[in-house]
């Protein structure tokens, strides 16, 4: 599914840049309450994202800054937008990191497989976002901790804490 949208923004608080997806455009990846799609822009820039109902029958997809920054996006710009179910099983990349700390921690694999997908995804992207495999490690490792010492409840303040002082410390 390919189509050419124009680059918006909604100027609210919780919402910014976007791309609208037509309702005709939308409907075929709209499954019950799994709106996960593959979004390539531009035929260059490939991401994990999810359908956002826009209130008007239309969706849309948030663009960040950094995706802008890569495109050289601005407000109005036009943009080539190619969609595709995303089959993935988290709905975002499983870093090596986290799936090796999963796979030797029995407990921290049972309270993270307990989170929602949209929890899931929050910690997925937590973890996936350092360019070092150290750092993913390290974040990997203070990720499972927390789930563990909050008996599978993320306290995301604390978990911004723990972080910070996993990087502090040098752990």
């Amino acid at each position: 599914m390919t189509f050419t949208a124009e680059l918006e923004n909604f100027n609210t608080a919780l919402w910014g840049f976007h791309i609208v997806v037509p309702a005709p455009h939308a409907t075929p990846f709209l499954d019950g309450k799994d709106r996960r799609v593959v979004c390539t822009l531009n035929g260059s820039l490939e991401f994990q994202c999810a359908l956002m109902p826009k209130g008007d029958g239309h969706f849309f997809i948030n663009i960040n800054k950094k995706n802008r920054d890569k495109l050289k996006l601005q407000l109005g710009s036009q943009v080539e937008v190619s969609l595709r179910k995303d089959e993935s099983e988290y709905g975002l990349p499983m870093p090596e990191e986290l799936a090796e700390m999963l796979a030797q921690d029995d407990e921290g694999n049972q309270l993270f497989h307990a989170l929602t997908p949209g929890k899931q995804r929050n910690l997925l992207y937590i973890a996936g976002q350092p360019k070092t495999s150290d750092t993913r490690l390290k974040r990997a490792v203070v990720l499972v901790e927390h789930l563990k010492a909050n008996k599978g409840k993320i306290d995301f303040k604390q978990l911004n804490l723990d972080l910070k002082e996993a990087n502090r410390s040098g752990f």
